[in-house]
């Protein structure tokens, strides 16, 4: 009778399945591998300047689009990197988190009807985000095991109705650092069907072997139609601050404020204060960040190497897909939960990142590798009884 009274969309989705891994995590105490959370310390300095914030009272609501001097500091770091100026006040809307500052600009864009090419496997929390504003998700599936990006494939998808694409890059869950040819594809397809490009960077200072990302919207013709999303989690390892944000032009920022707005009003203000000395750190910290994440890399995936699965180097992010088929024949959930509660190791079902996952080929678990070297390990001698 009740379930007569609930929005039709709630039907429409789920939680992603991580959810329960993390639950199964915690209730065989088993080496978590599966969520995107580091197990080390946020930088010293971050941390004492919230202590410093909170002790000075600034616990009352932010303004809405953010503090002006996080949103400054943020423009400061994009004109570091890219040599390319944003206006800190039109172009840029902080937000709790990049899965809000996502739905927000989906929110902002998206008329009920409108599809939106998501390219899979994909962050779950893109299609959803879709159905919550009232649009249809349209997959276009990357080709494992290389998982390469085919522009023809987004084009032969588009169709009246398509408003946008969603592209992330560095990629979750595979690791790619699309090439310049491959992100060039999907400008040229945006702009010959005049869509709107949404484009993930959460990543973006993590990448490996100087293999540094193509920018999406710093390619001629995309600056005014791309909306950035980013945020401090896991750049700052601080991902329970929720803290993301929006960069866009000034006629998309006019509306993301509003859709934000109403959402949650505004990001924790004595976080954003202290996440003005995070995005003022100097360049050697992010020189740093990424020698030290590959080094962790290097470490699971020769691991996992070296007991039989078969991996995908990582470019960037700091995820591993990892083929597990000469272990077993089950699907990738079955055998995540399997190494769970036998193996007491966690990693992600790659058929959760699918809106619809193939039954084909369901053997790819991810790992994540943002850990301490002697978490990784561990979790290395665990799986070892996959061989034994």
């Amino acid at each position: 009778m009740t379930e007569s009274l609930l929005a039709a969309r709630t039907g429409q989705i789920q939680l992603p399945v991580f959810r329960e891994i993390a639950a199964l995590a915690a209730q065989h105490k088993a080496i978590n591998l599966a969520g995107g959370t580091p197990d080390f310390p946020a930088p010293a300095v971050v941390k004492q300047a919230a202590a410093q914030a909170i002790e000075a009272d600034l616990n009352q609501y932010a303004l809405s689009h953010g503090v002006k001097e996080l949103r400054e500091g943020i423009a400061a770091r994009i004109q570091q990197e890219h040599r390319i100026s944003v206006d800190p006040d039109t172009e840029i809307t902080v937000c709790c988190g990049s899965t809000e500052a996502m739905t927000a600009a989906l929110l902002a864009v998206i008329n009920p009807g409108d599809e939106v090419i998501i390219i899979e496997p994909a962050f779950t929390i893109y299609a959803p985000g879709v159905i919550l504003a009232g649009g249809r998700p349209v997959p276009v599936k990357l080709e494992a095991p290389e998982f390469k990006l085919d522009s023809g494939l987004l084009e032969q998808v588009v169709s009246s109705r398509t408003k946008a694409v969603i592209f992330n890059c560095p990629h979750n869950p595979t690791g790619r650092v699309f090439s310049k040819e491959e992100v060039a594809g999907v400008a040229e397809v945006c702009l010959k069907y005049n869509l709107v490009a949404l484009t993930d960077e959460i990543y973006d200072e993590i990448f490996f072997d100087g293999l540094a990302p193509v920018r999406l919207w710093a390619l001629p013709g995309m600056r005014e139609r791309t909306i950035l999303i980013n945020g401090l989690s896991k750049t700052y390892s601080i991902t329970g601050w929720r803290l993301g944000y929006v960069i866009a032009p000034p006629v998309f920022t006019q509306a993301i404020k509003i859709t934000h707005n109403y959402l949650s009003l505004s990001a924790p203000a004595p976080l954003q204060t202290a996440a003005v000395t995070a995005v003022c750190l100097p360049q050697s910290y992010y020189e740093e960040l990424r020698r030290t994440y590959q080094e962790r890399r290097d470490l699971l995936l020769a691991g996992l190497n070296r007991l039989g699965f078969s991996c995908l180097r990582p470019e960037g992010s700091y995820f591993i897909i990892a083929r597990f088929d000469q272990f077993s024949r089950q699907d990738d959930l079955a055998f995540a939960r399997l190494l769970v509660k036998q193996v007491g190791v966690a990693a992600v079902p790659v058929s959760g990142f699918y809106t619809q996952p193939e039954s084909k080929d369901r053997s790819f678990l991810r790992f994540a590798f943002c850990k301490q070297a002697e978490t990784l390990v561990a979790a290395l001698e665990r799986l070892q009884q996959l061989v034994s």
